[in-house]
C-alpha cells in the first residue's frame, strides 16, 4: 500500500461551489485505477481542503500523478499552495490497527 496526502487552499471559489465540484468529480476518482480509497477532505474555517488517498502499491500512485485527472487537479485555476505528499506504509503496524484488510 502507499499513501498520498494533498492539501490546498481555495481562491476565487465558494464552499458550495466547492462541495458541487467534488460529487461531480468522486466517480472518476473511484474509477482510477490501484486506488483503494479516498477520504475528502474539508476544514472551511482554515480554507484548506483535499484528500488522502490510499493506493493499491506506490506505481499506481505514481501512474495516478500522470493521469489527466491528477494534472486537472494540480493545475486547477481555483486551487491554490497546493501540496502533495506520499507515503509507505508499514504494513504489520497497519494491519494491527486495522488500515489494512
Amino acid at each position: 500500500m502507499h499513501i498520498a496526502v494533498v492539501n490546498f487552499r481555495l481562491k476565487n471559489m465558494t464552499q458550495e461551489q466547492y462541495n458541487a465540484a467534488c460529487d461531480e468529480l468522486a466517480p472518476a476518482f473511484a474509477a482510477a485505477p490501484g486506488l483503494v480509497s479516498k477520504v475528502w477532505l474539508s476544514d472551511p474555517s482554515g480554507n484548506t481542503y483535499g484528500g488522502v488517498y490510499t493506493w493499491r502499491d506506490r506505481s499506481a500512485f505514481e501512474a495516478f500523478t500522470r493521469s489527466d485527472l491528477a494534472k486537472g487537479v494540480m493545475t486547477h485555476p481555483n486551487f491554490t499552495d497546493v501540496v502533495v505528499k506520499d507515503f509507505a506504509v508499514l504494513e504489520g503496524p497497519t494491519r494491527l490497527t486495522r488500515g489494512m484488510r
